[in-house]
């Protein structure tokens, strides 16, 4: 049997590689980490996955949103300003503005000034206005 030739394959820790997925880092980010390409990184990805980066990535990250909330749930219960924050995110809860405008009820409100709006519009030269007036 002949004796494999080439550069040995890249090792790249897989708990280490899931960590810095959980975290969000970027596929730039990753390949500074463990001093290597996006090109090799796709391969150990195929090699160890079965997938590409974006796939693998995309199912890694889960984990890392997933201790995301739990933090951000524990904090809420000390904090109200992220219990604001998440009820605003997840709950569909806004902050409301009041505004009042007196007047009687049922009619115009009265003020002492009148705005008069005059719209000039340019001659065309289409010939549909009447150039007599």
């Amino acid at each position: 049997m002949a004796a494999k030739t080439g550069r040995p394959l890249t090792e790249i820790d897989k708990s280490e590689f899931e960590k810095l997925c959980e975290l969000q880092c970027t596929q730039e980010e990753i390949c500074s980490f463990f001093n290597t390409t996006p090109k090799t990184l796709q391969r150990w990805c195929r090699r160890t996955y079965g997938a590409g980066f974006s796939q693998v990535f995309a199912e890694k990250r889960r984990n890392g949103k997933i201790a995301l909330r739990r933090a951000q749930f524990r904090l809420a219960q000390k904090n109200a300003s992220m219990a604001i924050f998440l009820g605003k995110q997840w709950l569909g809860q806004k902050d409301m503005d009041r505004v009042e405008v007196g007047g009687i009820v049922g009619q115009p409100i009265e003020t002492e000034e009148q705005v008069h709006v005059q719209i000039y519009l340019p001659d065309n030269k289409r010939g549909d206005r009447d150039d007599n007036t």
